[in-house]
């Protein structure tokens, strides 16, 4: 028992110091615990007061801040009233001015409306006065012409007796008298002075033509509507016409042009209306022979690349020619046309040597009278797009060249010059009586252009039946390729006055009624001849 009270004794002494020794260490924890927590405590209330102190420091500037911002707005809004408000009173002191200046003005109108009121007054008075007189002057006048007129009648009676006429008959005999005299003075004297403004506007006119032309050498070309291939031998033709004609069928429907392949030795002959076309049928044959093989597929495809290649060289011509020319700033579209130009005729002459001629004719013209010489050139390279155009129009070439100048923004100047240059529309330029002079000068050159046979007879038989139909004309004679007329009048029925009046009427009548390249000499020849024999 003593050893089993002894152990357990031993045992709860063990459990109490066990017990003690936990209280302590727990204690000594708590304390250590307490103490860390009253540390975190204090610097969170530190670390408080330093957010606090932020906080009124951040508040206390923001405050100032909108404290001077309305400050600020509150002196820019007194300034910009204190500035209205001077303004104001400077508008008041002008408008005070201003009314003072217009008293002032209105008590001088008043003093000058008075002023003219007695002017008035006097001048009625004055003029009353001398309608009194003149009412005086008048009475004595008509009794005056009551007088003249009884001694006019007694005279007139008078003379009515001694010469047997009445005064209307002498009066009628007077006037047709002198009708006659003055309707030949006054002939002869409109031909003196045509002759003279002829002599003397007409001059310097002639020196330019003349000087322009002989300035400007240019060779003409005669077109017409064939053209001939020419082969090495007569059997290629075979090859071309095909198997039951297909090839020159295809070559036809491709081209448009009319293939002609008859007896002529070693040549082909391509007709029709259109020179781009008959080029390209030209081309593409050359190709075609030169390939050897010719079958409608061969064909469509050789004829779609030269057609090409003609449309590419066209767009080269016109720029080359607008190059030469100096012409610059052109819209593709007539750089274009200007290089159809080149495989157009016109009348026989190329269209495009034709047109570069009249450009050059122009400026020449144009830099002799000081006018503006690239317009001038401009205006003559253009003058005949109109012709050009691949489109169908019912409009004469000159007004269709005019609207397509206008649809691409050409110049006012050289867009009348197109359209006025074979009178469609009425001149506004300078310009435009230059480019029709020189379109005439042209064209109406010999050899420029190819005149059938039989409208130059019928021209000449034109010119011949229009003299004949005035009176007093015996026989007429068309002379110089129809640029003069000889007119043989009868010397009893017209006399040399008449005979220049004549020639006028005559030249009057042919510009009314005719076309003509260039202008027609009238030349009226009236001859007396006095006979006698001695004997």
């Amino acid at each position: 028992m003593s050893e089993t009270v002894k152990l357990l004794l031993d045992a709860l002494l063990s459990v109490g110091v066990g017990i003690f020794l936990g209280r302590m260490f727990f204690k000594s924890s708590f304390k250590k615990v307490e103490t860390d927590a009253q540390e975190r405590a204090g610097e969170i209330v530190k670390n408080a007061e330093k957010e606090a102190e932020n906080i009124k420091r951040d508040r206390i500037l923001e405050a100032k801040e909108k404290y001077l911002r309305l400050k600020t707005e509150f002196e820019e809004d007194s300034n910009r009233k204190k500035n209205l408000i001077i303004a104001n009173e400077q508008k008041i002191k002008q408008r005070e001015q201003q009314l003072n200046q217009m008293q002032e003005q209105n008590k001088r109108r008043e003093t000058e409306l008075e002023t003219q009121k007695n002017t008035l007054n006097q001048q009625t008075d004055a003029a009353v006065r001398r309608r009194e007189e003149a009412d005086k002057r008048h009475a004595e006048a008509e009794k005056r012409q009551t007088e003249a007129d009884r001694m006019l009648a007694t005279q007139v009676e008078q003379l009515e007796k001694i010469a047997g006429l009445t005064a209307e008959q002498a009066r009628e005999q007077i006037i047709n008298t002198l009708k006659a005299d003055a309707q030949t003075q006054a002939q002869s004297h409109i031909k003196n002075i045509i002759d003279e403004a002829k002599l003397t506007a007409t001059k310097e006119a002639k020196k330019i033509v003349i000087e322009t032309i002989q300035r400007t050498a240019t060779e003409h070309a005669i077109e017409n509507c064939v053209s001939v291939f020419n082969i090495e031998s007569d059997d290629v033709k075979g090859k071309i016409i095909g198997r039951e004609g297909r090839n020159i069928r295809a070559l036809e429907a491709a081209t448009g042009c009319e293939i002609i392949v008859d007896d002529t030795p070693e040549a082909i002959v391509i007709s029709g209306f259109d020179p781009v076309r008959r080029e390209i049928t030209r081309l593409s044959l050359h190709r075609l022979v030169q390939d050897g093989r010719i079958h409608p597929a061969r064909i469509e495809e050789v004829v779609a690349k030269t057609r090409k290649q003609i449309d590419d060289e066209i767009v080269e011509i016109g720029e080359r020619a607008v190059i030469d020319l100096g012409v610059h700033g052109l819209h593709p579209e007539l750089v274009k046309m200007v290089g159809r130009m080149r495989f157009r005729s016109s009348y026989g002459q190329n269209l495009l040597q034709h047109s570069r001629e009249v450009a050059r004719l122009c400026a020449t013209m144009a830099s002799e009278l000081g006018l503006n010489v690239k317009l001038a050139k401009r205006a003559g390279l253009l003058h005949d797009i109109g012709k050009v155009w691949h489109e169908e129009s019912e409009l004469p070439h000159a007004l269709l060249g005019m609207e397509l100048a206008k649809k691409y923004k050409e110049n006012p100047e050289v867009i009348n010059a197109i359209g006025a240059h074979h009178d469609e529309i009425e001149m506004t330029s300078m310009l435009s009586p230059i480019i029709q002079v020189c379109d005439a000068v042209s064209g109406s050159r010999p050899g420029a252009r190819r005149e059938m046979m039989e409208s130059y007879i019928q021209r000449l038989k034109d010119l011949e039946a229009l003299a004949t139909s005035f009176s007093g004309v015996d026989k007429c004679y068309a002379i110089q390729a129809g640029r003069e007329l000889r007119v043989i009048v009868n010397s009893e029925n017209v006399s040399d006055d008449t005979a220049g009046k004549l020639s006028f009427d005559i030249s009057q009548k042919i510009e009314k009624e005719m076309q003509y390249p260039g202008q027609i000499k009238v030349t009226v020849i009236r001859e007396m001849r006095a006979v006698a024999y001695a004997r």
